[in-house]
């Protein structure tokens, strides 16, 4: 099925762009293949003995659903655009909010334990200053996945296909080009950026060619 649609795709591409992670057309995409969404029972440990969670540019609450499988109690910020935040917060409850700053975000949570980022960063008009700001609010570690990392700062302009946006199959529609743009971080910058903290990992993305996964622990000061 999925070399067909590879094929589908190589002969009849679509005509139709959107652009930018703002378009209502792949918000509401986002939004309903989450709420369909079906997560696996697998564990995940990286939110095993987490309580407060900050997860920056976490759609609709994937990540979320993934990690109340095994601890129902957790307490979840997604950090996410306007229009993301504006589309999504029917699905808020006591335990999951979205927000579309920071540090609103961090003081909903009082004090976070985790920040987790999933192929975000490279979106934002200023990745670096963000990771600053993300690393302002004192989390206990930070975790990143699917970086892209290059010898130097750069931009390009991406492409994916409408439905590929969001977890698992989407609904038969009429399919789109999203186009928006990605910034390629320097190495030595995006970990410089993480004041206050020390590498404890990093090696390649396997879920994105190209991309790298980090994490990060606070130090903490002798008293």
């Amino acid at each position: 099925m999925k070399f067909v649609k590879r094929v589908g795709r190589k002969l009849f591409k679509p005509r139709d762009v959107i652009a930018g992670y703002e378009n209502p057309e792949l918000v509401e995409t986002i939004f309903l293949k989450t709420v369909n969404y079906k997560p696996s029972s697998s564990a995940w440990p990286l939110v095993v003995g987490a309580k407060t969670v900050l997860d920056f540019g976490g759609g609709a609450g994937l990540h979320y659903k993934l990690a109340c499988r095994q601890s129902q109690d957790i307490r979840w910020a997604v950090v996410e655009t306007p229009a993301m935040v504006r589309r999504a917060r029917e699905l808020a409850t006591d335990r999951l909010m979205f927000f579309d700053r920071i540090e609103e975000a961090a003081d909903w949570l009082g004090g976070v334990d985790l920040v987790h980022s999933n192929g975000a960063i490279q979106y934002v008009p200023d990745p670096l200053e963000t990771v600053k700001a993300l690393c302002s609010v004192r989390p206990a570690m930070l975790a990143w996945h699917r970086v892209p990392i290059s010898d130097e700062i750069r931009r390009e302009v991406q492409t994916s296909y409408l439905s590929d946006n969001g977890p698992g199959e989407a609904r038969a529609s009429k399919e789109k080009l999203v186009r928006y743009e990605r910034t390629w971080i320097s190495e030595q910058a995006f970990i410089g950026a993480h004041d206050g903290f020390r590498l404890t990992e990093q090696s390649s993305d396997p879920t994105e060619r190209g991309t790298q996964q980090f994490k990060f622990a606070r130090h903490v000061r002798a008293e």
